[in-house]
């Protein structure tokens, strides 16, 4: 009888003990001796809402010191739009520090979304797109390939003046190219850098035409082009009504294959290599309370 006395005494003494220590991690007792009253945020803000940065940590923030659940909060942190990081810390006795990094667009993809430049998609949803990003869809397991082509065909048409805005894959792995000037370039599946390289060496002979613009161009040819063409519509005389403009064209020109290889850019994880990233702003303080 002795022995379990002194068995329930030594328990109930144990527990004495672990029941504050487990209830101050927890959050049940010492969140208001021991508040997260300031929140600490570094990194880059051009486009993540620091207000709705402070929201979500808020709740975290309550629990206390000791009992904040760090992983948690920097899960949430992480899921807010244009967060591609976050790491989410705590510094004695007051603060809860976060380090935001910024998915930096590269372009846009499909509808809702955009291609970051360390290549991974995310919602384009309560975000302002830039204008001046080029156009890409197709499979996403493909991206290296589209960004791929995208810099290959952009550094062909670079002397040309005329730049390449869009770059669509479809399903059976055909590519179609739209440039700045509205020209459709229908590649194909099959040689793409070989067949734009042959095209790009006749289009400053193609956009030389004085009655008739260039509108498409099919490379699935071996040794020529088929192309679509419609008349310049002429500019009318003071008073004159202007005439109907025809219909648009197709005739196929002949030319020769390009020699030699182009050399393939770097994949999506090293082609965005070099690319200058925006520098760390200061540290931000914010209230918690």
């Amino acid at each position: 009888m002795t022995a379990v006395l002194r068995l329930l005494g030594w328990l109930l003494a144990v527990a004495l003990v672990a029941l504050p220590v487990v209830a101050v991690l927890n959050g049940w007792i010492g969140a208001k001796r021991w508040p997260l009253t300031t929140l600490r945020a570094t990194g880059e803000f051009e486009r993540v809402d620091t207000a709705l940065l402070r929201k979500t940590l808020l709740p975290y923030a309550k629990r206390g010191f000791f009992a904040v659940d760090l992983e948690s909060a920097q899960a949430s942190v992480a899921s807010l739009p244009w967060v591609e990081t976050a790491e989410v810390r705590k510094r004695w006795p007051d603060v809860l520090e976060v380090h935001v990094t910024e998915h930096r667009p590269y372009a846009r993809w499909g509808r809702d979304r955009l291609l970051s430049e360390q290549g991974r998609l995310f919602a384009a949803r309560g975000v302002e797109i830039p204008a001046s990003l080029p156009q890409f869809a197709g499979p996403v397991t493909r991206t290296a390939d589209v960004v791929e082509l995208y810099r290959d065909a952009s550094a062909l048409f670079a002397p040309t003046g005329v730049p390449v805005r869009t770059v669509l894959l479809d399903a059976r792995g055909s590519w179609t190219l739209v440039l700045e000037n509205g020209i459709e370039v229908v590649v194909g599946r099959n040689e793409a850098r070989a067949r734009l390289a042959r095209f790009v060496r006749l289009m400053p002979r193609l956009l030389e035409q004085p009655a008739q613009q260039l509108v498409r161009a099919d490379l699935r040819y071996t040794n020529g082009f088929s192309l679509t063409w419609t008349p310049v519509k002429p500019a009318p005389a003071n008073g004159a009504v202007a005439p109907a403009v025809a219909a648009p064209s197709t005739q196929t020109v002949a030319a020769t294959r390009a020699d030699g290889g182009i050399e393939i850019a770097q994949r999506i994880s090293t082609a965005m290599r070099g690319t200058a990233s925006s520098p760390i702003s200061p540290s931000r303080r914010l209230s918690l309370t």
